[in-house]
């Protein structure tokens, strides 16, 4: 591999990855060439154990949250393909550029990146961020700095705050607008992914 960097042709479907996650194609070179420096045995895919070796991922309290948004549910398994689709969710959005009609949403639009933010906490997967799930993520975000009482009322405040059917959990819908006011588009965008 070395400095060079792989060729285009090695990479299966470059266009149509192109078109579907908006990357460059140099882009796309620079992460299949890290997609292999991953792929330690040059298996043609990753497992959560190759991810786990990223640094920025393994001190993220989120890590392995982050992590499992590469696998699909039940797998234990992803191939370039699905990785980049990851990725491309953190690629910067263009100024200017709205959505075009007839095209499904951006990987990059902020809708997707409040999709990726939301399924880090409802981690069953039920549409719905509870209590409990709040508090895991309190937990996993401020460690022993603060007392599981603290975190209770923390969490117990937030779902009070955004939930707006009363049924004590927050749904993607008011997740949504519970953040609006964030520059979602910024706070989820990595300038290395252009």
């Amino acid at each position: 591999m070395g400095c060079q960097g792989s060729h285009p042709s090695a990479i299966s479907e470059l266009e149509e990855i192109m078109q579907e996650t908006g990357f460059s194609q140099a882009s796309v070179i620079r992460l299949y060439d890290r997609f292999q420096a991953l792929d330690k045995d040059q298996k043609g895919y990753l497992s959560k154990y190759d991810l786990q070796g990223i640094g920025e991922l393994a001190v993220n309290p989120l890590g392995d949250r982050i992590i499992n948004a590469f696998f699909k549910e039940g797998e234990d398994l992803t191939d370039f393909r699905s990785f980049i689709r990851v990725l491309a969710c953190f690629r910067p959005m263009e100024e200017g550029k709205s959505k075009e009609i007839d095209r499904p949403e951006p990987m990059n639009s902020r809708q997707s990146k409040l999709q990726f933010a939301f399924q880090l906490y409802d981690q069953d997967s039920d549409g719905k961020i509870s209590r409990d799930e709040m508090l895991q993520v309190l937990r996993l975000m401020v460690g022993i700095q603060v007392t599981d009482e603290q975190l209770a009322c923390i969490a117990e405040r937030t779902i009070q705050e955004a939930d707006q059917d009363g049924d004590g959990a927050i749904s993607f819908e008011e997740f949504a607008t519970s953040v609006e006011k964030l520059n979602i588009e910024q706070k989820m965008s990595l300038r290395l992914l252009k």
